[in-house]
């Protein structure tokens, strides 16, 4: 019989036993980590991304412990990670690995008792002062004899041996052979181990890398070509039209370009300007009143074009280097065919009316939500068969409205059976709600998620969140920092001028490997309807004629700038990883400090790469402040003098511990430092 299924009998008639067999192994190995709280799902990472592993490891007693992640790729080949411990006193070992491809990984944590790190140990202290000689030269002659067994061609191991057993030495000089780094590192690569225990295996689903970096742009395609009339009324810009804006998307170096929804619009109840209830004719009403007699959300809007329309975008994204994300809200104007084809789908009120969506003060007449409680299964099969259509035209990528509004097990369902059959597949949560939801959609499958990051701007605010999306919740939240949206104009961004602008993007870019700008953000449009955090003359209502290349000739735009971040960017991996944000210090309450960095040995090129970010988070002041710095963290010395070139402005400095930094809000009001690395410490 087996440990577990073992009995034990105290005679005919008694009471059967089954005997207890402990949880924990002979070594202990708890909290392991990267995991999702409750383990219900697996732990999330993308393609290229360095991750920090970690568990506790400890052992009754003195003895030394050795430690070792274990990862296992899709393949099934495992690689050995030695860890080291962490803070002193916590029992925490920690490593980084990179994941390369995507698919299903594994992760375990072995331990063992390192013999020869204890018997070492233990020898440089009983042998200097005369306790126990003979013992410790015997136990140490015969951990080597096993070293030697394990690698025979080891001469290292063979001449350590051989000077440890030579009778002719005193203890000393026996001991003095063995006490080298050359045998240490000889037997580290054929540790002397015993009691060797190993944690269960942890899934690691590592996705592919736009899941986790990118840059995203977002244009209304029926504004880009649109046309006014001189009686007033407009025509509709088209796929065609929009697909000439592309070069100067992919120009300013964004790899995603997001559509709002591209469905045919009804016209009950349809908005006017400004969300008002009075539209006039030709006005285009919201895209997210979606579904007319001209179909639902398997349709596209007939101003805008035909599936070839669509089609032909779609390519001219692509040989420009874009990916197109479109639009999944799963809501209906009263046009839509749904509601007389399955009207079960929604609420129905007291009067009989259907209920259309609220927000309160907000309302949305012009929408009606769906209900999934009614008929849960033919809703869940609708909608997956309308997000592989859209997949067999080629979009891999769908921004969602409004998840938090939906159950959270229909998009465990959805996104579980999408993704198994299309794992490229990626899907972006557009939730400014709670964070027990907001987190729970990342959880349940979301690859990305819209965050709290717009109404974060002073610089305690940014220092708490900045750690936040980088440690507490990285194994399952990727935050996609867009800075604007069509419904968010902030007050930082409608008082703060153009300054404000650029501390955004700035802050946006290096701080997450992917981030986002609503079109108008470079052209400063900054006016608020009134009481309100959205652009008067709102673009979800009426069409948007913008003048990109007249603003850009006229040094009226921040397209410049923000090419040059994207170009920051692609050049520095350390900007392209979400865990590796630290924050430092100054003595400015305005002035945030943070550095990003990778070591080398996860770089292509071999060299580590540093970033060090100071901003300026007041647009309306000149700042001057001491930095303080901790340059372990980005990979150097701390008694080291380096040198840091500003990316944007081109300026060297020599910095170290402490440095004095002056940002001016209306000029330049953030360092982008490279680090320049002394010799003996790339």
């Amino acid at each position: 019989m087996g440990k577990t299924a073992q009995r034990l009998r105290s005679g005919y008639g008694r009471k059967v036993e089954l005997a207890y067999e402990p949880k924990m192994g002979r070594i202990p190995i708890r909290h392991l980590s990267p995991q999702q709280p409750e383990g219900l799902w697996a732990s999330k990472a993308f393609a290229g991304e360095v991750i920090p592993f970690g568990a506790t490891v400890f052992k009754e007693g003195h003895d030394v412990l050795g430690v070792e992640l274990l990862l296992t790729d899709p393949l099934g080949e495992t690689t050995r990670h030695p860890m080291i411990p962490g803070a002193p006193g916590t029992d925490r070992w920690e490593t980084r690995a990179v994941v390369e491809q995507a698919g299903a990984w594994t992760f375990r944590v072995q331990a063992f008792n390192d013999d020869w790190a204890t018997w070492l140990h233990n020898a440089e202290i009983k042998i200097p002062a005369a306790i126990d000689v003979p013992l410790m030269l015997t136990i140490g002659s015969e951990l080597l004899a096993r070293a030697v067994a394990a690698d025979p061609g080891s001469k290292i191991l063979a001449d350590a041996a051989a000077g440890l057993a030579d009778a002719r030495l005193t203890a000393i000089e026996r001991f003095a052979r063995v006490d080298d780094p050359r045998v240490t590192e000889a037997i580290v690569a054929n540790p002397l181990a015993s009691l060797v225990t190993a944690s269960d295996p942890v899934p690691l689903r590592v996705e592919r890398t736009r899941a986790g970096a990118g840059s995203w742009y977002e244009f209304f395609p029926r504004s880009e070509g649109a046309k006014q009339k001189k009686n007033g009324t407009w025509t509709s810009g088209t796929f065609r039209t929009a697909a000439r804006r592309i070069p100067a998307v992919a120009s300013m170096g964004f790899d995603v370009l997001y559509l709002p929804p591209i469905h045919p619009i009804g016209e009950s109840f349809r908005k006017g300007p400004n969300n008002t209830m009075t539209p006039s004719h030709g006005d285009p009403g919201s895209p997210w009143a979606i579904g007319s007699r001209d179909g639902g959300h398997d349709a596209i809007h007939p101003d805008l074009g035909t599936v070839a329309d669509f089609s032909y975008f779609l390519t001219t994204a692509q040989k420009n280097g874009i990916e197109v994300a479109i639009d999944l809200a799963l809501q209906c104007s009263p046009d839509h065919p749904w509601v007389t084809e399955h009207p079960e789908w929604f609420t129905t009120l007291p009067d009989g009316s259907i209920a259309y969506a609220e927000n309160p003060p907000k309302k949305y007449q012009d929408i009606y939500p769906i209900n999934f409680d009614n008929d849960p299964v033919g809703l869940r099969e609708e909608i997956l068969r309308i997000v592989k259509y859209w997949i067999g035209l080629g979009v891999n990528i769908f921004r969602v409205d409004n998840p938090h509004t939906k159950p959270l097990a229909f998009w465990e369902w959805l996104l579980h059976q999408v993704n198994t059959e299309f794992p490229d597949v990626v899907f972006l949560a557009e939730a400014f709600t709670r964070p027990a939801m907001l987190h729970s959609l990342a959880q349940v499958g979301f690859q990305q998620s819209y965050t709290y990051f717009t109404w974060r701007n002073t610089k305690v605010e940014l220092e708490d969140f900045f750690t936040e999306i980088s440690t507490t919740y990285s194994q399952f939240l990727r935050p996609n920092l867009f800075v604007n949206t069509p419904d968010i104009l902030t007050e930082y961004l409608q008082f703060g001028g153009q300054a404000a602008f650029k501390i955004r993007a700035a802050l946006a870019a290096t701080a997450s490997p992917t981030w986002g700008v609503y079109a108008g953000f470079e052209l400063f449009e900054s006016i608020a309807r009134p009481g309100s955090e959205e652009n008067i003359d709102n673009e979800k209502y009426e069409y948007k004629q913008r003048d990109f290349a007249t603003a850009e000739t006229l040094g009226r735009s921040l397209a410049p700038y923000i090419t040059q971040l994207n170009r920051i960017r692609a050049e520095h991996p350390a900007l392209r990883q979400l865990r590796n944000l630290d924050v430092h210090w100054s003595d400015d309450d305005s002035m945030l400090v943070f550095s990003k960095f990778i070591d080398g040995s996860f770089t292509r090129s071999g060299r580590s790469d540093g970033i060090i970010v100071v901003a300026n988070v007041d647009p309306h002041s000149v700042r001057e402040t001491m930095v303080h710095l901790d340059p372990t963290r980005f990979g150097i010395d701390p008694t080291t003098l380096f040198e840091v070139t500003d990316l944007i402005t081109k300026q060297r400095f020599t910095w170290g511990l402490d440095n004095f930094v002056r940002l001016d809000a209306f000029t330049e009001p953030v360092h982008i430092l490279r680090v320049e690395y002394p010799k003996g410490q790339r």
